[in-house]
């Protein structure tokens, strides 16, 4: 039996500062925590000094910037339970719509809305409250597609209850992943593909849906790329991945990606900033100022963190189909997730993005 538990955490030896038992019982317990191999908790807790809570924070990548200060992770599951999102009744499903709430939608197929949003599944406090707080905004909107980052299997569950209007595609089935959302009536799937990120540290990748709309071909994409500074780097070359595949998506397509970019303005341009022929839309629309910080700790005190610090993380990239046909054009550009719930916390600890976009004929 010892020598079982050895294997399966090698690092456990009396002789390194810390008795072999507690570290085993660390290997068997951060895996059901943060939901990922033993040998990734290993690798975590060696680097932490055995210390569970900074290893869960180096795992969860907190956002936390520098004098910030990191969240605490929620406590584990009792024994044997599992988180269930499912187990309560939304009072309206996403997509569908009650009473005259809510914009206009169109769908002679003129307009075409997505949202994007980083619904920090991660953070399992009063999770089932803001994964309800999500769902009533995605259904509010009812948006064409919609880009989700930090999706945990418990809200992907949710997700395949009360969304079923919308196909789910993910870019994985564990851990914490992205996932792009088809509304059935408007966006055919053709296809879907996972480009992986050869050296991430946090289990991330691009995850590209090949879809039409009212005629139009369209290729979307969806990322959740490194977090904080210490990982700039490998952040900048998922970017140019990013880049790279956009440019090689077909000319016939009109090429949108949208999630949670964890860039910072500078990063882009030390990468030579965007091709000619890719736009950021903030930018594109005049670069308003009521959303430009999609991660702000100023307003947004779901991480308790004090220190002020806004960025936009959150970026939609666009690129336009070639000459000949229709258009999709970017026409206008919000925040989603704005007010607290009855726990007092807000949906996410990122506000969410609507677009909308004109299909001019």
């Amino acid at each position: 039996a010892a020598a079982i538990e050895q294997k399966r955490c090698p690092e456990a030896r009396p002789d390194d500062g810390q008795p072999a038992g507690k570290k085993r019982l660390l290997c068997t317990d951060l895996p059901s925590v943060a939901g990922c191999h033993v040998d990734v908790a290993r690798r975590y807790l060696a680097e932490n000094a055995w210390e569970v809570e900074r290893a869960l924070n180096a795992y969860f990548e907190p956002r936390a910037e520098e004098g910030a200060l990191p969240r605490r992770p929620a406590p584990p599951p009792a024994p044997g339970s599992c988180v269930d999102l499912t187990e309560e009744e939304a009072p309206d499903p996403v997509g569908s719509r009650s009473g005259s709430a809510g914009p206009p939608q169109q769908e002679d197929g003129s307009m075409f809305s997505l949202v994007t949003w980083n619904v920090d599944g991660l953070d399992l406090n009063n999770l089932w409250e803001r994964a309800q707080g999500v769902c009533a905004s995605l259904a509010l909107y009812s948006p064409d597609v919609i880009f989700l980052q930090e999706v945990i299997p418990p809200y992907y569950s949710l997700l395949k209850k009360k969304a079923s209007s919308y196909e789910i595609i993910t870019g994985n089935d564990d851990g914490y992943f992205t996932a792009i959302m088809l509304k059935k009536s408007r966006v055919k799937l053709k296809s879907q593909e996972i480009i992986p990120f050869p050296n991430t540290k946090m289990m991330r990748n691009l995850l590209c849906v090949h879809a039409s709309v009212s005629g139009n071909e369209l290729c979307l994409m969806t990322s959740h790329l490194e977090s904080t500074q210490g990982h700039a780097e490998e952040r900048a070359n998922q970017f140019k991945m990013v880049l790279k595949k956009m440019q090689e998506a077909p000319e016939s397509a009109t090429v949108i990606f949208a999630g949670d970019t964890n860039l910072r303005d500078h990063e882009v341009t030390k990468c030579g900033g965007l091709p000619s022929n890719i736009s950021d839309v903030w930018e594109f629309l005049g670069k308003p100022k009521h959303c430009q910080y999609t991660w702000d700790t100023q307003v947004n005190s779901n991480l308790g963190i004090r220190a002020i610090c806004k960025h936009r993380f959150d970026r939609i990239f666009f690129r336009a189909a070639a000459a000949g046909g229709s258009h999709i054009i970017p026409q206008s550009l919000d925040l989603l997730g704005l007010e607290k719930l009855g726990c007092g916390r807000f949906p996410s600890d990122h506000w969410g993005l609507l677009c909308t976009l004109d299909v001019i004929l």
